[in-house]
C-alpha cells in the first residue's frame, strides 16, 4: 500500500471478509508440547488453553475510532484474557506513524516475547518490523502488511478483492434471471489499495453476468456521515437500478439513512465487513439490505493464537508442518438471512 507521513484515523481502515471466526481455522495452533490431550481445555474456537509456557505479546493497533478497528483492539484483548500463560502488552491505538514506530520501539525494549503488529501504514512501519525481527522478536503482521516479508514472521488478514469479488457474485446470482441489470457503488476511501481491490474483484465477477451494467460508483470514507452524503448523490444521479454494493458497513449506516430519506427500495444492498447492525438488519428482513461480506476482526483473536503458537515454539494443528504458515488469507464469507445465526457471534457494533 502507498506510504503516508502521517495516516489519518481513516486512512488504517481495511474493512475483506473470512470464516465465521479466524480463531476456527486455527484450532490446536497452540496445543501443548506433548501429543497427549487428554488433560486439554478446549476455548471458544477450539484452541487448546492448556496452560503453557509463559508468553509475553505486545500489541500494536490502531486508535479505536472506528467499529471494526474497536473490535480489533477487544477481539486481541478477549484472546489474551483466555490464556493463564498469556501477558498482553497493549499500547495505546495510534494512527500517526511516529507515534506507533515509538509505541513498538518501547515495546522492543521492554524484550517482550512476540510482537502483534496492525500498522497504520505498512511501508512507513517496515523498518521497526525489521528492528523487532533483528532483535529475535517474532513479528506477526496483522492485515496491512508490511513492504518487506523479512520485517515478519507471520501475515494474517483479510481478501479484499475476495471480499468485493464475493460480493459480485452473490449480486451476479440474484440478478442474473434480470434481462438488463443495473448496480451502483459506494466504495471505500480512493487513495487505499483495499479500495481498488475490492472493485477490482467486484468488476471480475460482474464479468460473468452480462446482462449487468455498473452504471455509477461513489467512494465514501468509511464514516457514517460520508456514507450518508455519498449514497445521496448516488440516488440523485440513478434514478432506478437494481443493486449496490458497498464497501462497509459503518458507512452503511449513513447510506440507509439516505435510502430510507430517498424512499428508494427498488434495489437489493450488499454491505462489507460483517457489522451486527449489518446483520440484524439481514436477519429481520425488512429493508434494502440483503447481505454483507465479512471481513471479520477476529482476526486479532488469530494473531493472538499465533504469537502464543510462535512464543511457545508450536505449530498450528491440522496441519502436518512444524511451524506455523508465513501467512494466512481469510476467506470474504457471504452473510445472508439463511446463514447469519451461525455469524452473528463474531458481528461488531
Amino acid at each position: 500500500m502507498p506510504a503516508h507521513p502521517r495516516t489519518s484515523r481513516r486512512r488504517l481502515l481495511l474493512g475483506t471478509a473470512a470464516a465465521v471466526s479466524a480463531g476456527a481455522f486455527l484450532p490446536g495452533c497452540t496445543s501443548n508440547e506433548s501429543n497427549d490431550t487428554s488433560g486439554s481445555k478446549e476455548s471458544a474456537g477450539g484452541v487448546d488453553d492448556t496452560p503453557g509456557k509463559p508468553v509475553t505479546i505486545g500489541f500494536a493497533g490502531p486508535q479505536a475510532d472506528h467499529g471494526w478497528l474497536n473490535a480489533i483492539n477487544e477481539n486481541a484483548k478477549e484472546r489474551a484474557g483466555k490464556y493463564s500463560d498469556v501477558t498482553l502488552e497493549i499500547t495505546e491505538g495510534a494512527n500517526d506513524t511516529a507515534q506507533q514506530i515509538g509505541q513498538i520501539e518501547t515495546l522492543i525494549n521492554k524484550k517482550v516475547d512476540v510482537l502483534v503488529i496492525l500498522p497504520a501504514d505498512g511501508k512507513a512501519l517496515t523498518q521497526v518490523g525489521l528492528k523487532a525481527m533483528r532483535a529475535g522478536i517474532p513479528v506477526v503482521n496483522l492485515d496491512r502488511i508490511f513492504a518487506s516479508p523479512q520485517a515478519y514472521r507471520c501475515w494474517i488478514g483479510g481478501d479484499n478483492y475476495g471480499m468485493g469479488l464475493n460480493a459480485g457474485r452473490f449480486i451476479g446470482e440474484k440478478l442474473k434471471g434480470t434481462k438488463k441489470a443495473e448496480v451502483v457503488e459506494l466504495a471505500g476511501m480512493d487513495n487505499l489499495e483495499l479500495t481498488r481491490q475490492r472493485t477490482q474483484g467486484f468488476d471480475d465477477a460482474l464479468k460473468s453476468y452480462p446482462n449487468i451494467r455498473k452504471v455509477a460508483r461513489q467512494a465514501a470514507e468509511f464514516t457514517v456521515e460520508s456514507g450518508q452524503s455519498r449514497m445521496a448523490q448516488l440516488l440523485q444521479a440513478v434514478s432506478s437500478f437494481d443493486a449496490l454494493w458497498n464497501h462497509d458497513d459503518d458507512q452503511g449506516v449513513g447510506a440507509e439513512r439516505a435510502i430510507k430519506q430517498a424512499g428508494r427500495d427498488e434495489f437489493l444492498m450488499v454491505g462489507g465487513a460483517g457489522s451486527k447492525h449489518a446483520m440484524d438488519a439481514i436477519k429481520a428482513d425488512d429493508s434494502v439490505l440483503k447481505a454483507t461480506v465479512l471481513y471479520p476482526p477476529t482476526m486479532a483473536a488469530s494473531a493472538v493464537d499465533l504469537a502464543r503458537a510462535l512464543g511457545q515454539g508450536k505449530g498450528v494443528g491440522g496441519l502436518a508442518g512444524l511451524e506455523i504458515p508465513a501467512s494466512l488469507t481469510l476467506y470474504s464469507a457471504v452473510v445472508t438471512k439463511d446463514n447469519v445465526d451461525a455469524y452473528l457471534p463474531t458481528g461488531f457494533s
